[in-house]
């Protein structure tokens, strides 16, 4: 074992140590300073991702490198607005997480880099200009509570806007959540026409409620607070694995599945080391465990599929357009602010 990799794994125990303690949003996960690597052996990373996505992904990465990892944990738009901030002297090198819609609606804080792997990655997934790279691809679905709601009853985009349910719709703040953001443009397509008619009319269906956090949607439903809820695939899986009481939808007027990705700072202090991260989660020891251990599709083709996840092709897509998306993000995010009334509900 080399000196570099028990320096690593030293590293790495200290880090873990500190996990275990947990983090808040925004809160920065590190080991002391005295424990620190030389400045070419150190990669920051800003991830929206939950714990259980991130930490083995880190811990192979910091195994395999003796990279050491410092991570900061928040929601998308709240790390990105982060990035924008520090814009003149970036502490991150790379942004881990969040639809590839609020990326490249950030796109100014990011440098292209084409992975390794870059010509193996499914086309309808990758960055033409290398802005950013694909992670996982994650259908948005509408969940709702098992035993009191009857299956029948949400089967649609446009079940959302029933009076039956006004009130009792789970929906995360998409100025806090990029899945969330994701699943108002969802909607919007799916809905067609005015969009600030739809807008308006969705805010009038939340009674004004909102969520602060993705993973608020999952326990809301579950318990019963709200009845119905739109969240992600893989979430919604996770959690249905685990018993709880709710059963997810793949809407029949159509979803998107828009991949989340990870990009590099511009100026990041580490580049070379945000390089070898995004080679690593693109390719395929990483992607080929998607399906079976994170309920995620990969974005490129594995050697053995694990054949756990309805087939895309049996799911009805929208074409969504991630580039009028990104384009469209500020405008949409203020007409939500107006049309909602501008504040956020616990």
């Amino acid at each position: 074992m080399t000196t570099r990799t028990i320096r690593g794994l030293v590293c790495l125990a200290v880090v873990w140590s500190l996990l275990l303690t947990g983090c808040t949003a925004g809160k920065r996960v590190s080991a002391a300073s005295a424990y620190a690597p030389p400045e070419d052996q150190r990669l920051v990373v800003y991830t929206s991702h939950k714990e259980e996505v991130y930490q083995p992904i880190i811990k192979e990465f910091e195994e395999r490198t003796g990279i050491w990892v410092e991570l900061v944990v928040g929601g998308t738009n709240e790390l990105l607005d982060r990035l924008t901030q520090e814009a003149e002297h970036p502490k991150a090198d790379v942004m881990f997480g969040g639809g590839v819609d609020s990326l490249e609606a950030y796109g100014d804080c990011f440098t292209p880099y084409f992975c390794a792997d870059w010509q193996q990655l499914s086309p309808s997934m990758r960055s033409e200009s290398g802005l950013w790279t694909p992670f996982s691809a994650l259908p948005v679905v509408l969940i709702y509570n098992a035993t009191l709601v009857s299956p029948d009853r949400l089967t649609a985009w446009r079940d959302l806007f029933s009076p039956a349910w006004q009130g009792r719709i789970a929906f995360c703040d998409p100025n806090i959540s990029g899945s969330s953001f994701t699943g108002l443009v969802t909607l919007l397509y799916a809905m067609g026409g005015n969009q600030d008619e739809t807008l308006m009319d969705f805010a009038v269906s939340l009674d004004g409620r909102q969520l602060n956090r993705s993973g608020d949607v999952l326990t809301s439903v579950a318990g019963g607070t709200d009845l119905v809820g739109i969240t992600l695939e893989e979430t919604a899986l996770k959690r249905v694995a685990a018993g709880d009481d709710i059963a997810l939808v793949y809407p029949a007027d159509g979803t998107s599945c828009v991949p989340d990705g990870c990009a590099i700072v511009k100026n990041a202090r580490h580049l070379e080391n945000a390089q070898l991260f995004l080679d690593f989660i693109s390719g395929e020891d990483v992607q080929q465990r998607m399906e079976a251990e994170f309920s995620r599709r990969p974005v490129r083709t594995v050697s053995q599929e694990a054949e756990i996840l309805l087939p895309l092709s049996d799911i009805p897509l929208l074409d969504y357009d991630i580039s009028w998306a990104s384009e469209h993000h500020n405008g949409i995010l203020m007409s939500w602010a107006f049309y909602f009334g501008g504040e956020e509900q616990p």
